[in-house]
């Protein structure tokens, strides 16, 4: 479980992070800064909080930085999310962090991303297709006066762009909740191709050389991986991948398969980028894995999910 409070926002002053970073690294605290959005998280048992004691002292710590270089912590700002089981998360309701708020919210904004308590995504998908339909109702008012090039690009631009961002964190989503994804894709390719409501889409989307939504959650879990493994991503990702090294040697062992760990809970723990991203990468096709490059790596994956996602043209995402 963890206690996860972005917004600590000073204003517009952006060159406080490294001070800042070395008094959070002193508690021990997790944190990860972009610009002036500062988020702290911490594990803690349910039934032993004391460790939220580290994490009030260095918000206290933290005031006291801020305020002898005239700056202020807007405590307006402050969010505290508890994610974890619904039975555990009911032993927060009262949280004890210094004078700030603390009533846990059920869902809180990251980078643009609603995330939940549950880490379901509901309310971030909700978002993605309110906003993703209302765009694509006033592409259709114009789509009789743009050539399909223009109208493609607005497509991308205005819907396929919110499909994709963030994507990789629905992976393991129910597929209900995906469906809800896919069907703004198809809604897209038929505003563009002027396809009828009930024609079938899947000949569409394969014509357009669109992935369905799933094939893209994996194409960037993929991409990830495979930056991950070449050292082009931080630390922290790289960090969760381990390379399998069989005890004797092996033919698998010049393959690129990762080690997949074992998981406690298959719902929560196979949703892990640690667990997904090594059983998707051993899933590929060695010619995939051993790419020199990371466009070649990118061509080769397209096509392999492409192909998987096409080969029986009798289904539909619908």
């Amino acid at each position: 479980m963890r206690h996860h409070s972005p917004g600590i926002n000073p204003g517009p002053v952006t060159v406080y992070p490294i001070p800042l970073g070395n008094i959070i690294r002193n508690h021990g605290i997790g944190f990860h800064c972009y610009a002036d959005d500062t988020q702290l998280y911490i594990s803690v048992n349910p039934d032993d909080i004391s460790l939220l004691s580290r994490l009030e002292d260095c918000l206290l710590d933290i005031q006291c930085w801020m305020a002898k270089n005239f700056l202020m912590l807007n405590t307006e700002k402050i969010e505290v999310l508890v994610i974890g089981p619904k039975a555990a998360r009911n032993k927060f309701h009262h949280l004890n962090v210094g004078n700030l708020p603390t009533q846990p919210n059920m869902v809180v904004r990251n980078l643009g991303v609603l995330v939940d308590s549950d880490l379901c995504f509901d309310a971030h998908i909700r978002s993605i297709t309110r906003t993703a339909f209302y765009h694509l109702r006033n592409i259709a008012k114009l789509r009789k006066m743009l050539s399909l090039n223009d109208a493609e690009k607005l497509i991308h631009a205005f819907v396929s762009s919110r499909l994709d961002y963030c994507n990789a964190l629905l992976s393991g989503c129910p597929s209900g909740s995906l469906h809800k994804l896919q069907m703004v894709q198809n809604a897209a390719a038929r505003v563009l191709t002027n396809t009828k409501k009930f024609d079938h889409i899947t000949p569409v989307l394969s014509s357009l050389h669109w992935l369905p939504v799933k094939s893209r959650i994996d194409y960037k879990i993929l991409l990830l991986t495979y930056k991950a493994l070449n050292g082009l991503t931080p630390e922290y990702l790289s960090e969760l991948l381990t390379t399998y090294n069989p005890p004797r040697l092996l033919r698998s062992q010049a393959m690129g398969y990762l080690l997949v760990p074992r998981v406690e809970r298959a719902t929560a723990g196979c949703r892990a980028f640690s667990y997904k991203a090594r059983q998707l990468w051993n899933g590929l096709p060695p010619d995939v894995r051993v790419s020199g490059s990371l466009s070649i790596f990118k061509s080769r994956l397209k096509t392999h999910l492409f192909s998987l996602a096409y080969r029986d043209t009798s289904s539909s995402p619908s």
